[in-house]
């Protein structure tokens, strides 16, 4: 996770594999139907989506992985009486990770898939216990790499690192062999039948080997991508899963809205890349924005909400209603309203070679993964707001120094004060006024940062493990421009139409029933507290919306 360690959630076995009184047993009972099942019957299988929840009354049930490449399927645990299956993707249409197997004669009650969310959303003390279950599940799989996948290739290698990277913020366990540094990572590739030239491999427990794949073919494989039936339409559909899209997710879909998330790459966002946001009301001691996003997807998708992820929107058709959502892989999503969360993304720097080491030295997210490839050595953050004096903060207690590059002379107008006190007080972040980068080395990777004094044009060069750039924001709305109005800068307009006329929402765009949230509307403050409020104020004006549409 994040921001650290976590301790071992096993520790917390009687939250793990909770037993359910009689009382809550006996509720259980009206969402499903009981029945008897034999030694050796499968109740599901890894891969199965929509899985039926299970609550074992007698006998054993036991759950398996697949195991990792050098490991055969195992048993990981056994339900008895009182207690239930299922971990995070029951609560999602995700490929499940775990096979369970009746290993005796068992009387069960099962739940299927669409009855269980009824039980969520009617019985909150049980949903609570099995809720938290299923999270502590997730994040026992994410702490020991089981039940996932095994990814091969040297750790510090761009495509490497974005498959990792991948995994990570999906919530997705994986064990890596680092080439560069296991000695008997030679030996493997040997088994597998794999050549340097495949690296990075993933191996998936039915000993299936992707060649360096793309990151969709990766998200197919892991089974974490959602395909559309034809003609399906929903009440709304949230481009963006960042912390406005999950909330307006959240609040549609627990309002009874059919919601639909789509998301390019995974949860969380921008914010999903923050090692630690301090300042977010409710978390007096912080909170990681990868555990925040983690937090919210599970959130939406308990009330019902899909979210599918790796598939980008790359156009929205508004010349008739419903509106049509064109995603790359030429699925295409009909919904009635719709709700822009696409955020936005760091600006690049304009510096020779600056391509040549993206993903090779030069980051946008300062998280624990990046923060270990570069232990113990000096590192570059270029930016003035608060996601650059997290990175700072976060960085120095990993690596040897942090250089802090500023084009203004202080900190004091873009950065909160509680960040700007933590930087003039580090002895390992020094902050540079009136600097800027001017030219980067390196060979396959970044080795070296040159930057100038604009004042008197002095040139410092230190050798530099990585080089973090968070500069400001450009909008994710290349997808919208043949429909929604832009401001100058590629923001989306909102609360006028194309005369100017005031909009009954300061999130509606010119196109009744699609909306603007988030840091992808012109005006918005830049926060991950009022995205937040945005995505949830946003629902009532589309109930407003589809009541209208009603009468119609």
């Amino acid at each position: 996770m994040a921001g650290g360690p976590e301790p071992d959630p096993y520790a917390r076995t009687g939250q793990i594999y909770p037993i359910l009184s009689e009382e809550m047993i006996a509720r259980v009972r009206h969402y499903g139907v009981e029945e008897k099942m034999p030694a050796g019957t499968t109740l599901f299988r890894r891969g199965d989506r929509h899985a039926d929840f299970f609550l074992i009354l007698a006998g054993e049930v036991g759950i398996f992985h697949a195991g990792s490449v050098d490991d055969d399927e195992r048993l990981l645990t056994v339900h008895r009486g009182g207690q239930f299956t299922g971990e995070l993707d029951h609560v999602s249409a995700r490929a499940l990770l775990v096979t369970a197997r009746a290993l005796t004669a068992a009387r069960l009650i099962r739940i299927p898939s669409g009855d269980f969310r009824r039980l969520l959303s009617g019985e909150a003390d049980i949903a609570e216990i099995v809720m938290r279950a299923f999270i502590l599940r997730r994040m026992g799989f994410l702490h020991h790499g089981e039940a996932g996948i095994t990814i091969i290739g040297a750790g510090a290698t761009p495509d490497t690192l974005r498959l990792e990277r991948f995994a990570i913020r999906n919530g997705y366990p994986f064990r890596l062999v680092d080439t560069a540094r296991d000695p008997l990572a030679m030996d493997l590739l040997a088994e597998l039948g794999i050549d340097l030239m495949d690296l990075p491999a993933v191996v998936t427990p039915d000993r299936q080997i992707l060649r360096n794949p793309s990151t969709a073919e990766f998200a197919d494989r892991l089974g974490l991508t959602e395909r559309f039936e034809a003609g399906e339409r929903w009440d709304v559909a949230v481009v963006g899963a960042g912390p406005a899209g999950l909330a307006a997710a959240t609040y549609a879909a627990s309002e009874g809205l059919r919601t639909v998330v789509i998301e390019a790459l995974a949860p969380g966002g921008q914010a999903g890349t923050s090692s630690r946001i301090e300042n977010y009301l409710g978390f007096p001691t912080g909170i990681s924005g990868q555990a925040l996003a983690g937090r919210a997807q599970v959130q939406a998708q308990k009330f019902g909400a899909r979210i599918a992820v790796s598939r980008k929107v790359t156009a929205l058709d508004c010349s008739d209603h419903p509106y049509r959502l064109e995603l790359e892989d030429e699925q295409i999503v009909t919904a009635s309203a719709v709700v822009v969360a696409t955020g936005a993304r760091y600006r690049r720097l304009s510096v020779p070679d600056y391509e040549r080491f993206e993903g090779a030295g030069i980051q946008y997210a300062a998280t624990a993964m990046e923060a270990a490839l570069c232990e113990g050595q000096q590192v570059v953050v270029v930016g003035g707001g608060n996601s650059a004096g997290q990175a700072a903060v976060f960085l120095s207690r990993h690596v040897g120094h942090v250089h802090m590059l500023i084009r203004k002379e202080s900190l004091a107008a873009t950065m909160s004060d509680y960040l700007v006190q933590r930087i003039a007080l580090s002895s390992t972040i020094t902050l540079h006024p009136f600097s800027e980068v001017s030219a980067l080395t390196g060979g396959e990777a970044l080795r070296e940062v040159e930057w100038r004094d604009v004042r008197t044009d002095e040139r410092t060069r230190i050798e530099c493990g990585a080089l973090f750039v968070m500069i400001g924001a450009e909008p994710n709305t290349d997808w919208l421009r043949d429909c929604l109005p832009l401001d100058a800068s590629g923001f989306v307009m909102t609360g006028a139409d194309r005369e100017g006329r005031a909009l009954g929402s300061p999130y509606q765009t010119s196109r009744p029933g699609i909306y603007a949230v988030g840091d992808v509307r012109a005006g918005s403050i830049k926060r991950v507290a009022s995205s937040v409020g945005e995505g949830s104020v946003v629902v009532q004006a589309i109930h407003g919306f589809l009541e209208r549409l009603s009468r119609t």
